[in-house]
């Protein structure tokens, strides 16, 4: 589909935690998202992939301000979410909203699912009360559920089928962004796929921003205009997801590419070596030397910055090696 102009945007955003000891002081620093600039457009789909750790969920709670950012801010159509007030930004919450990873923990286990998904239409005064229900039926049609089941509690359901539930919620505010986080790694392939035709339908139907958290590069593909690589916190390469699985510029990407060689057989690369290092003490310079078959001593010394790819200006990349030959 056709997509416009930038919707939100992340400019240097930081999000640091303090793990143990916090109140004699004494706590470790832990830097979970690191300098993070990139931007969604009206209308796109942008897949944020990596390793459990490196970041992608966080990152989706700063987007969304579920989350208050380190340093750095997010942009919702120019407007700083963090400097906005609470009215205004209870206002703003109404276009933004989250599909979580684990819906049957994001549903209230003794509530009707009509009535949690009609709490966004009471919050935002969106229908006048006697519409409330007709408006749930239409969104449990929306997401192809019956319009009876708005009585059921959510144990009467399967997973895919909650998780439908957690996407017609999300919707009921009419939003213009959504953040779908990891929402079918806990479901059977089959449900996954019908899960994710049903958001690539939903998106291109309502013109959705969407950003979908996933490890799944598989699902990211069918369904992203956009690929942006994550690791250890910080974006390696970003670009048009066919430009990205065509030919992937970071090493880190051609590792997790030929970590699934059904997807992508052309890539030839050594195996990720080692673990995902501590977010609390993270490889000097480049964050990924620790683990790249191409790390070269200039590696250890700075942290290389997010610049064209050689040959492919529609992509970006952070890596010393840029522009060298591939393996």
């Amino acid at each position: 589909m056709t997509v416009g102009a930038p919707l939100v945007r992340a400019e240097g955003l930081s999000r640091s935690f303090t793990r143990g000891g916090r109140l004699l002081g004494r706590g470790v620093p832990l830097l979970a998202v690191q300098n993070i600039d990139f931007a969604i457009r009206r209308g796109e789909a942008v897949g944020v992939v990596g390793e459990s750790g490196c970041g992608k969920s966080t990152l989706g709670r700063l987007l969304l301000r579920l989350l208050p950012p380190s340093n750095g801010r997010v942009l919702f159509e120019d407007a700083d979410l963090a400097t906005l007030s609470h009215a205004k930004l209870r206002r703003l919450r109404r276009r933004m909203q989250m599909v979580f990873q684990d819906p049957y923990a994001s549903l209230d286990p003794r509530r009707s699912v009509g009535a949690q998904i009609a709490d966004g239409l009471t919050v935002h005064r969106l229908v006048a009360p006697k519409d409330a229900a007709d408006r749930v039926a239409a969104l449990l049609r929306q997401v192809q559920l019956d319009p009876s089941y708005a009585a059921r509690l959510p144990h009467q359901f399967s997973g895919g089928q909650r998780q439908r539930v957690a996407i017609a919620r999300a919707l009921a505010t009419q939003p213009d962004f959504v953040v779908a986080d990891e929402p079918v790694s806990a479901l059977d392939v089959s449900v996954q796929a019908q899960i994710v035709n049903l958001l690539a339908d939903l998106r291109s139907e309502l013109g959705l921003a969407l950003v979908f958290i996933s490890h799944d590069l598989h699902v990211v593909r069918h369904l992203c205009d956009r690929i942006v690589v994550m690791y250890l916190g910080r974006i390696v390469e970003q670009g048009p997801a066919r430009a990205v699985f065509d030919a992937p510029a970071h090493p880190y990407t051609r590792a997790l590419l030929a970590a699934t060689p059904s997807l992508h057989r052309r890539v030839r690369t050594a195996p990720l070596a080692g673990e995902l290092p501590s977010a609390s003490k993270p490889p000097s310079g480049c964050v990924f030397r620790t683990r790249c078959p191409d790390a070269r001593p200039r590696c250890a010394d700075a942290v290389p910055q997010l610049e064209p790819a050689s040959g492919d200006g529609t992509r970006q990349v952070a890596c010393w090696r840029n522009g060298e030959p591939t393996a």
